[in-house]
């Protein structure tokens, strides 16, 4: 079961390899919205929503939000970091990433899906959780909501 709404921001520390970025901790985003995107290089979807994930950097990151993407092996193959690093330059990703080959981070989240979309709030509880195929779609109004851009339904 993934975490439940409200719950904290859990720790980002214990991946493998980062790549973008210093590897970061809850308190580096203090202050600030943050999407934790989970993802695998053998999930077809996953890599076809990293553009997506770009245009949220262009649109988003100018207001706050913080995006990182943690890389979450779903197979032995997945576990092969050069390969990671491969995938991340063909999709063009410039979002921190953090490699978790032993799920010490996916673990921390209940995670069992990719793609997978926790979105916290400026205080770091967690407002909108979506996996799968419509992941995406169905997290963008809520960042607009959680970053104050359109009113609460």
């Amino acid at each position: 079961m993934p975490l439940r709404m409200d719950a904290p921001l859990p720790p980002l520390e214990g991946g493998t390899d980062w790549f973008n970025s210093e590897p970061i901790k809850a308190e580096d985003l203090k202050g600030h919205p943050v999407l934790v995107h989970f993802w695998s290089i053998s999930c077809g979807i996953c890599k076809e929503s990293l553009p997506d994930l770009n245009r949220w950097l262009d649109e988003y990151g100018p207001k706050g939000l913080k995006i990182i993407s943690v890389h979450m092996p779903r197979q032995e193959s997945d576990t092969n970091v050069p390969e990671v690093k491969k995938v991340m330059e063909e999709w063009e990703c410039r979002q921190p990433i953090v490699v978790d080959n032993w799920h010490t981070i996916t673990d921390g989240f209940e995670n069992k899906y990719v793609p997978a979309l926790y979105l916290f709030d400026a205080d770091h509880k967690m407002r909108h959780f979506q996996a799968g195929e419509k992941a995406v779609k169905m997290t963008e109004p809520v960042i607009q909501r959680v970053l104050g851009l359109t009113q609460t339904v």
